[in-house]
């Protein structure tokens, strides 16, 4: 990809309109982007580079801006049916839209595609760019262990693991109730650290993004760079269901170079 060296979101740099690539150091053969709502076609309220083809946009207008992703991208991302849950994809041999919440790479064929529109999107690469991965991570898929799932599909020493977390509900704008605080706590009591009292009784507001770091850290990985971009504040740059409701999807993306890009 031509990258300009404009940085218009902080920890990202435009590529082109609604394609951005994160401010992260990556090893050689290793690409990664961020889409926003910004350079499709798909009309409001899933204006307009809507990349979900679950929410009630129109068909073609969905293909249409994953073909335009595709073209700039020069692969084909593998789209996955997100369901909160645990499971790996592999992206060099699945077929169709499989059910699972995060997938992995080893070789060039495909991109790791997640779509979120307040969930946590993390990109993880190894550091000698043998394999790539992408989550999805909401509370509940972060607290049943996708994280972790990841890392061990991986199968890589977590030591040689670099993590980036992507645009998601900032812990302004995510408050949660009892339950979900104490799904954390039980676990990990220093998750706590990442709950402040809401402004009604019982609710709490959550830090996704410290939430993510502690179970990366307890995983062996301390090489995590991005975090803070909240798509609920970001009205002009990213989809939010919190925020909107109806709403469309962006995509954080990473891949592998195929061998003639090397």
């Amino acid at each position: 990809m031509t990258v300009p060296q404009a940085t218009i979101l902080p920890g990202l740099v435009e590529v082109s309109p609604g394609l951005m690539r994160p401010d992260w150091v990556l090893p050689a053969g290793v690409q990664a982007c961020v889409t926003t709502r910004a350079g499709g076609v798909s009309l409001a309220p899933y204006a307009s580079f809507n990349l979900g083809d679950h929410v009630g946009d129109d068909p073609a207008a969905v293909r249409a801006n994953r073909a335009r992703l595709q073209a700039e991208l020069r692969v084909a991302p593998l789209w996955l049916s997100q369901v909160h849950g645990v499971v790996v994809a592999d992206a060099d041999c699945a077929q169709g839209c499989p059910e699972a919440d995060a997938v992995l790479a080893r070789t060039g064929r495909r991109a790791c595609a997640v779509m979120t529109a307040d969930c946590l999107p993390v990109l993880f690469c190894a550091d000698d760019a043998s394999v790539v991965a992408a989550a999805h991570a909401g509370w509940r898929g972060l607290a049943a262990g996708v994280l972790e799932r990841t890392v061990m599909a991986m199968n890589v020493p977590p030591a040689r693991v670099k993590a980036w977390l992507g645009p998601a509900i900032g812990p302004q704008a995510f408050e949660v109730g009892d339950e979900v605080r104490a799904v954390f706590v039980a676990d990990d009591p220093g998750a706590a650290s990442a709950f402040a009292p809401g402004l009604a009784g019982g609710k709490w507001m959550a830090d996704l993004f410290a939430l993510a770091r502690r179970r990366l850290a307890r995983a062996g990985i301390h090489d995590v760079a991005g975090g803070g971009l909240c798509t609920v504040s970001r009205t002009d740059d990213f989809f939010s269901y919190r925020r909107d409701g109806r709403t469309g999807r962006f995509a954080s993306l990473i891949w592998l170079e195929d061998d003639r890009a090397r």
